[in-house]
């Protein structure tokens, strides 16, 4: 098999292959994260990243590889979580400016799209270390630039590619001292290549549904099965007293349409600068309308305070990784003193997260946020206390967190709660995105107390739309409903009802969002088309064009669109 062109149809598929062989290791490249803190996240990070890229790319497929590469860019930066999760935006965000303004790439154009997105990683690194992800992703594609001299086989390149990137991981523990201590390969180097294995896969001509069922294998020099069954291990060789930033911080900065006035004109080279002295891991990336920072820092508020002098904060994320990794330490002590007397279970947990959902889509997007368990139902089909009992069961957990997701499967949980031996919180979110909502909140490393006020605060600030059929002819309030009408609901008040969906589904939606509104989600259901979102977003950002739009498939039954609108 000969690939002399790349173009849009097929450089999605290689993303959506490489996008499902992380996701089905993210245990694995957690357990290797070591540096440069042992919290224990990368995978997770990288995982949550490139999903949000997977999401955006799908939402605007294209046979034109430079509308594909823009869109990944856009939804992995946008989502990017994490050092390894923003590094990664910036493979791709290079890549893309690479292949920018091209409908399809040779191989060398390929290749040098691979080696532009190293380029714009290492500059969006304030001091690049090497060992980790940023070295295997360099040599890969120096590999790919000689390759593509000779070869103008795209497959041959990337087969190429992939093996430099094997071979530069299994010598990082020789680059960084911290993985030689604690014998494993970098994380996020691990998670790339697990992404690069999908690329090669796909070019290969196999599917997602074949590639799961022929699992990779990680590449180190020691056991990871093992280590895949006793999920954190490498972290227990570190001290948590060794952290000396403690408070990974993640935020956005509007530089345009900022909410607030009198900012500064912004300077990459000083903010660098001075967000280099207040911590360590900095990341910044920025374009004319928005910077993205990472860093890890001991005053995270000094850091914000710091950055809201040029424009306005959003997608606030700060978590206190002293707390995390004292918490796998736990975990692993659990998991020794109970080994043997118990059967293998989910591991032990500080907490165990339980959703209810319908559709297919939703439970992937809540299993992504960190949900353990998926208890199927909704409207129409509400799961038992029996079967929250079984849930809550299937866990191995200090503290239990349920989010209901409908205000007729509330009492259910909290009867569960009732009768479970273990701590159970009940979050009354009445809708699926309140449970994503309050999920935003959850901080893994607070007491039950304080994550249940913050979670249950948290689903006040989202308001949700929801489209569906009516069942018979009535009234409510001046809408006269017929039955087999598409009726819009927003909270639980019935606003518009007609025969047409998409009138019915634009009344509502543009009903529900004002001058104050920041994000629009709209979770399609399994009927609904892609052609209808379109036409959704179109409708919406017309009328506010600063208003961000998610598009994600949910796959709910009787509901071709929810809204969550922020």
């Amino acid at each position: 098999m000969v690939h002399t062109r790349l173009d849009g149809v097929q450089f999605s598929r290689m993303v959506y292959l490489g996008a499902s062989l992380l996701s089905g290791n993210v245990k694995v490249v957690d357990g290797l994260n070591v540096f440069p803190v042992p919290d224990g996240d990368t995978g997770t990070n990288m995982n949550l990243t490139l999903t949000s890229g997977v999401e955006e790319l799908s939402r605007k497929e294209s046979s034109n590889i430079s509308e594909a590469a823009a869109a990944l860019a856009k939804g992995l930066l946008m989502g990017a979580r994490g050092n390894s999760g923003v590094i990664l935006s910036q493979l791709f965000r290079g890549f893309s400016k690479s292949v920018s303004g091209k409908e399809e790439i040779n191989a060398r154009q390929f290749a040098d799209a691979l080696k532009s997105g190293v380029d714009s990683a290492y500059q969006a690194v304030m001091k690049p270390v090497e060992g980790t992800i940023l070295t295997v992703a360099r040599e890969a594609a120096d590999m790919a630039v000689r390759v593509a001299r000779t070869s103008d086989d795209v497959l041959h390149v990337m087969e190429k590619t992939y093996d430099q990137a094997q071979e530069t991981l299994l010598r990082t523990p020789e680059m960084l001292p911290v993985l030689k201590e604690v014998g494993v390969v970098d994380s996020g180097g691990q998670g790339l290549l697990y992404i690069y294995e999908g690329f090669l896969r796909a070019l290969r001509g196999e599917t997602v549904d074949e590639a799961k069922k022929s699992p990779s294998k990680p590449v180190d020099q020691v056991n990871l099965d093992q280590l895949v069954q006793e999920h954190h291990n490498a972290q227990i060789h570190m001290k948590t007293e060794d952290i000396k930033f403690g408070y990974c911080t993640e935020f956005m900065v509007w530089l345009s349409n900022s909410t607030e006035p009198n900012k500064k004109p912004f300077s990459e080279s000083l903010f660098r600068n001075q967000l280099d002295k207040m911590g360590d891991s900095l990341l910044v990336v920025s374009d004319d309308e928005v910077v993205k920072v990472h860093i890890h820092a001991e005053h995270p508020g000094n850091v914000m305070q710091y950055a809201q002098q040029y424009g306005s904060l959003h997608r606030i994320k700060i978590e206190n990784m002293r707390e995390q990794h004292a918490n796998i330490l736990k975990a692993e002590e659990r998991k020794d003193q109970t080994q043997g007397n118990a059967p293998e279970r989910l591991g032990a947990l500080p907490y165990g997260l339980i959703a209810v959902a319908a559709g297919d889509g939703i439970a992937e997007i809540y299993r992504s946020m960190g949900v353990h368990v998926v208890v199927e139902g909704g409207q129409t089909m509400n799961p038992s206390t029996e079967d929250f009992m079984k849930a809550i069961g299937d866990l191995n957990a200090e503290n239990i967190i349920i989010l209901p997701n409908n205000s007729n499967i509330i009492m259910a949980a909290q009867q569960a709660a009732e009768l479970s031996e273990v701590p159970v919180s009940v979050i009354p979110s009445k809708s699926i995105p309140q449970g994503m909502a309050a999920l935003v909140s959850f901080n893994a490393s607070a007491e039950p107390s304080a994550n249940e006020a913050a979670m249950s605060k948290a689903i006040a600030h989202v308001k949700t739309g929801m489209v569906t059929h009516a069942v018979r002819d009535t009234r409510m309030g001046d809408v006269e409903i017929k039955e087999g009408d598409f009726i819009g609901i927003a909270e639980k008040e019935i606003v518009t009802a007609g025969a047409d969906l998409m009138e019915s589904a634009t009344t509502l939606l543009l009903g529900m969002v004002d001058e104050d509104t920041e994000i629009v989600t709209i979770f399609l259901g399994a009927d609904a088309t892609k052609e209808q979102s379109a036409a959704l977003e179109t409708a919406l950002t017309d009328v506010y064009p600063e208003v961000e739009v998610e598009i994600l498939f949910g796959g709910q039954p009787l509901y071709p669109f929810i809204y969550s609108v922020e």
